[in-house]
């Protein structure tokens, strides 16, 4: 497992359409692995191949607790050595070659944020519930309605592997100040 660098806007590679997975290979678990590694890290809820150079529908997923306070876990599993750990996630979740096939004509809005777009937020209003399908890491296919904030996530995700992030969903004026702003950040830096 690698952590790797995550691509950011305006960077042409994340306006790639990415293609299908093929092959459930080991290539694929490291990916996910390094996928896995680099969300933590940064730290994210959620990646898609393409914030890491992939071309491939891949995403990753898992949504820390609501309580951000939460005490880390000490982790003694490495050749015994304590290492303080994020607070616990509840459920990583890999999506291979996704598909949304129902949305619902109910909406939610939630304040949303992007690895790829980095201390930018902004409110975006999707359906708040989906029924989707798709793959795991070998190959099987899942199918379940989807509602709060995976369904957001997943969806925000799934944007990523049309070639579109967050800013694309909403005004053009509040997208240009969030770049203005994150160029600002940029120039601080």
């Amino acid at each position: 497992m690698a952590i790797r660098t995550i691509i950011e806007i305006p960077n042409p590679i994340l306006k790639q359409v990415s293609a299908p997975v093929e092959s459930f290979d080991d290539d694929l678990r490291n990916l996910v692995a390094d996928m896995f590694e680099t969300m933590y890290d940064a730290p994210g809820i959620g990646l898609a191949a393409i914030q890491l150079g992939v071309a491939l529908r891949v995403l990753v997923i898992d949504l820390q607790p609501e309580d951000e306070g939460a005490e880390p876990e000490v982790c003694t599993a490495h050749e015994g050595h304590e290492h303080s750990h994020l607070p616990h996630r509840r459920e990583p979740r890999v999506f291979i070659n996704p598909e949304i096939f129902n949305f619902s004509e109910e909406l939610a809005v939630y304040n949303e944020g992007c690895l790829s777009v980095p201390e930018i937020y902004a409110e975006v209003e999707r359906p708040s519930r989906i029924s989707a399908r798709w793959q795991d890491l070998d190959g099987q296919r899942h199918e379940a309605e989807i509602d709060g904030m995976l369904a957001t996530c997943l969806q925000h995700e799934m944007d990523h592997l049309e070639g579109i992030v967050f800013l694309d969903r909403i005004s053009r004026l509040k997208r240009q100040m969030a770049i203005k702003k994150l160029e600002k950040m940029r120039k601080a830096a």
